[in-house]
């Protein structure tokens, strides 16, 4: 979680107990984003609120805060664990081979003793996460993700 994040979630946890921050990121070194979500949904005046209480960013950055909407950022350990069953993406900082399923190690059959294909992009259903790493099943195969490893992550709309 990057320093900024971290201020902004003090701050919410200060002011505002009930909205959870999911996501700030800067783009473009200019636009500041945050992402909000609270248990009974979202509403015009939490963004106003959050845009109030974060009103010294705005020096720095143009603001944005809005709700998650339907491809919510995952960012937390506990956001993985209350999808699991849904179909998220998830985006690493560097390539990572596959896991292949055990037909496909099999001796004789045509990949085994190699790996799989090296991807930095992994779309499938979540099906684990653990306080260390998530576990997905992507097109691909089954991968374990260390969630240092992970880049930027979002649920995928069914």
């Amino acid at each position: 979680m990057s320093p900024l994040q971290t201020e902004i979630e003090q701050r919410l946890a200060e002011s505002e107990p009930e909205i959870e921050l999911l996501l700030a990121e800067v783009l473009g070194g200019r636009c500041l984003r945050v992402y909000i979500d609270h248990p009974d949904g979202v509403t015009l005046a939490m963004c106003e609120r959050v845009t109030v209480l974060l009103n010294d960013l705005r020096e720095r950055y143009s603001l944005e805060v809005s709700s998650p909407g339907s491809e919510r950022p995952l960012t937390k350990p506990a956001h993985y664990r209350r999808f699991v069953g849904r179909r998220a993406s998830v985006r690493t900082r560097h390539p990572r081979p596959v896991d292949q399923s055990a037909d496909e190690r099999r001796p004789g059959s045509a990949r085994a003793g190699g790996a799989g294909p090296v991807v930095q992009s992994f779309t499938g259903e979540l099906v684990g996460a653990s306080e260390e790493e998530v576990t997905l099943a992507a097109d691909g195969g089954v991968i374990a993700i260390p969630y240092s490893e992970i880049r930027r992550s979002n649920l995928i709309e069914e």
